[in-house]
């Protein structure tokens, strides 16, 4: 695969957006769990569900984007 690929860029897209997104979703389920005084083992899986979702859809919108844009050279 070229480096400079249209699927290249897009996965590149995805494993950042994934990134930044699991990372925010961390933050914020931690956040939200003490907030709402969470109780024991539920509070890992709030955090757990908190920075998967987020993850998956940074990561997607992220791809999506890098894929608008796969066609425009600057």
């Amino acid at each position: 695969m070229a480096r400079d690929s249209c699927a290249t860029r897009v996965a590149v897209g995805a494993a950042m957006g994934g990134a930044v997104g699991g990372a925010v979703g961390a933050v914020y389920g931690t956040y939200e769990a003490a907030r709402y005084k969470i109780p024991g083992a539920m509070k890992i899986r709030h955090i757990g569900q908190t920075t998967l979702g987020s993850a998956a859809f940074f990561g997607l919108f992220l791809a999506a984007g890098s894929l608008i844009h796969c066609g425009k050279s600057y």
